[in-house]
């Protein structure tokens, strides 16, 4: 880590609670899970970013639909895609986390006071942390949130198998499933535990739904076309017309992205992750290929404590 970070950064690092999860050491600060890689842009992040108004946010805990967003929210917000203009598509050239860039995982990691005065309104960003930990002007001013989730079963699939392709893609063994399930199980994940980050921005949607946007990923794969002009609707740029919403669910579709040169053959610069990693099967209820009935009756079992009496649920 850059020597602009406080050197009380790194002296908390070795106060914190700590477990190993998929080979690294991850620790707990004020009841959530972080690598230490991200922990001091996390902090720093939370302390300088200044929001401004026009400001948009993609919020969520990982794997939960976060990369189909990440191409749907610029494509909503630039004019030219809901156009027949290709040439001008962004997504032809950029992997979708250049078009939202992350506060912990870029823009924060190297300075923990970057500038940023050259960012263009509508600014796009995106964070995995939770409610609590986002810098308070996030919070204040009248930037919007879209928060999106999903089945923590699908959820927990999916983390497990992109960590898996990126530790066997450097040579490791395989990350053993039944251990992954007890970690999520006990929330002890980046960015975890999974079913207290939902709650933290369910409840605030509550209250102030127009300024979060709460999305389920199987209500965006089971009616795409009501649930992206909501999406469009809330952050002010309405689709007019039913060719608008199929021009961009058509850019912004998972199969077409996941066969765009730039996902299959690019790399994040800031993470070392291969970009097609970031696309596998994105269906719903792909768990039930992946683990046992055994499993499954214990990850319900944890969701419906988790979530009893907030409203919030998932098809079992």
């Amino acid at each position: 880590m850059e020597s602009g970070f406080p050197a009380a950064v790194f002296t908390l690092l070795g106060e914190l609670p700590k477990e190993t999860w998929c080979g690294s050491d991850l620790y707990n600060l004020e009841g959530f899970w972080y690598a230490s890689s991200l922990l001091p842009a996390i902090m720093a992040a939370r302390s300088n970013f200044r929001a401004n108004d026009c400001d948009v946010f993609l919020t969520s805990s990982m794997k939960t639909g976060t990369t189909w967003l990440k191409a749907i929210i610029p494509t909503i917000m630039n004019p030219v895609g809901r156009t027949n203009d290709d040439g001008h598509d962004p997504l032809l050239k950029h992997h979708p986390n250049e078009l939202m860039p992350s506060l912990e995982a870029q823009l924060f990691k190297e300075n923990p006071n970057p500038d940023l005065s050259d960012m263009s309104c509508p600014r796009l960003f995106r964070t995995h942390v939770p409610y609590h930990m986002l810098p308070e002007t996030v919070k204040n001013s009248a930037c919007k949130i879209v928060y999106i989730t999903r089945d923590p079963k699908d959820t927990f699939v999916s983390l497990w198998h992109f960590f898996n392709s990126l530790i066997t893609a450097e040579g490791n063994d395989p990350w053993p499933m039944n251990e992954a399930f007890e970690s999520f199980c006990r929330g002890v994940h980046v960015f975890g535990p999974f079913h207290d980050h939902v709650l933290g921005y369910w409840k605030e949607s509550i209250k102030r739904p127009e300024k979060i946007l709460f999305l389920r990923y199987e209500d965006m794969k089971k009616d795409p076309k009501e649930q992206l002009r909501k999406l469009a609707c809330f952050l002010g740029k309405p689709l007019e017309k039913e060719e608008e919403v199929d021009r961009v669910l058509w850019r912004c579709s998972l199969e077409r992205l996941k066969h765009l040169e730039v996902n299959q053959r690019g790399v994040d610069p800031w993470l070392g992750f291969d970009y097609k990693f970031y696309f596998r099967r994105g269906s719903v209820g792909d768990w039930k290929n992946n683990i046992t009935d055994e499993m499954k009756e214990k990850l319900n079992r944890v969701t419906a404590t988790k979530f009893e009496a907030s409203g919030l649920g998932f098809g079992h």
